[in-house]
């Protein structure tokens, strides 16, 4: 059996009680960084044997593991933070177990773009989780079809793109869309930068931007879509 194990995004607390039964009781851990996982694992008194599996090695080893899972060995599979498969390597593993019929789990728990999602202020009741923009190829061909979305729309990204992505998202959805900016999120020094599009990317402008990012944009109205 395959267990995906959420791990917190930041504060060590944001870990159920389930989640820390699984992880001491399978026969190996899969961890994305070993040394990240070893910090929650070390903290929570959890001594298994941890294995590297990440986007680069995913394809080699996804089909050995499967290999074990069928002989009847029983993994969890964590990723740095937040829920595996969520612009995080999962997928190829769960798809090689689901064609063999092998058993897998996910347990709910931690993951960044709800919090940021439900933090913005922006409408619930339909939106659209983009992941990380692509760095350049397809960037223009995605932000133009986003442009007349008319749901909530959740993406990823780094502090070191952050300014250049809003200033891009002015170009194609206008600077008086509204938006928030998440980052840091549930650590110490969360921010939740709420305005237009114009606003915030002045405002990230004149700082030093670290930690992990959400953006979340309003969709443009229906009116205006007609």
């Amino acid at each position: 059996m395959l267990y995906i194990v959420p791990t917190p995004i930041g504060n060590l607390a944001d870990i159920t009680f389930r989640a820390i039964e699984v992880l001491k009781s399978v026969d190996v851990i899969l961890a994305e960084d070993t040394r990240t996982s070893s910090k929650l694992l070390q903290h929570y008194k959890i001594s298994k044997p941890v294995s590297p599996y990440h986007q680069h090695n995913e394809h080699k080893v996804a089909s050995h593991i499967a290999d074990q899972l069928a002989a009847g060995k029983t993994f969890a599979l964590l990723t740095d933070a937040g829920t595996p498969g969520i612009s995080d390597p999962a997928y190829l593993l769960v798809r090689e177990c689901a064609s063999r019929d092998i058993r897998v789990e996910c347990l709910p728990g931690a993951t960044a773009f709800v919090p940021a999602l439900v933090n913005s202020g922006l409408p619930l009741n339909r939106f659209t989780f983009e992941g990380f923009p692509p760095l350049k190829k397809g960037r223009h061909t995605l932000f133009t079809k986003l442009a007349t979305e008319e749901r909530t729309m959740v993406f990823y990204e780094s502090p070191m793109r952050l300014v250049k992505t809003l200033e891009e998202m002015i170009q194609y959805f206008g600077a008086e869309r509204q938006c928030c900016v998440s980052r840091e999120l549930t650590k110490m020094f969360e921010e939740n930068k709420r305005g237009s599009l114009h606003e915030v990317c002045l405002h990230f402008k004149q700082k030093n931007v670290k930690g992990e990012i959400v953006i979340v944009v309003e969709g443009i109205s229906k009116q205006k879509n007609d």
